[in-house]
């Protein structure tokens, strides 16, 4: 019984740190993100709506990086096809948002359409987007 209870105390201790480490993991991605991201967009956040919409895709950036940090690390603590293939899929969505920022924040990536797949005329956001949403769906329709 007194096993048990110190079992017990060492995983709830375990979780606090791991929700402790998962925190100063989102400072410190929001942050590094931020840091690269506002001095690209801020000559544009003046405009009156466009700063919302610059805003909401660094909030993007910024989830979706710490969704692919977080599912980067249990995938090596797994080593799981299903782990690996959400990783993946998040990773894609940080492709994604960070393609809508820079289109957003430099006006000549946007005018000229360098973001376009040249053949096809497909946009590359659409393209990871399509990536993301396979992997995803691969992995949680994935038979063990």
């Amino acid at each position: 019984m007194l096993y048990a209870l110190q079992a017990n105390r060492k995983s709830n201790s375990d979780n606090q740190d791991s929700q402790l480490s998962k925190r100063v993991l989102f400072v410190l991605v929001t942050a590094i993100t931020v840091a690269i991201l506002v001095p690209l967009s801020i000559a544009h956040m003046t405009h009156p709506y466009m700063i919302y919409h610059i805003l909401l895709h660094i909030s993007g950036v910024i989830i979706a990086t710490f969704l692919s940090v977080v599912s980067t690390l249990a995938y090596q603590r797994t080593a799981s096809l299903k782990v690996l293939l959400m990783t993946i899929g998040f990773a894609s969505l940080v492709a994604v948002e960070v393609l809508y920022v820079l289109d957003l924040s430099i006006p000549m990536i946007s005018s000229m359409h360098l973001f376009d797949i040249p053949i096809t005329n497909i946009e590359l956001p659409h393209v990871f987007l399509l990536i993301m949403l396979v992997t995803f769906s691969t992995g949680v329709l994935k038979m063990n």
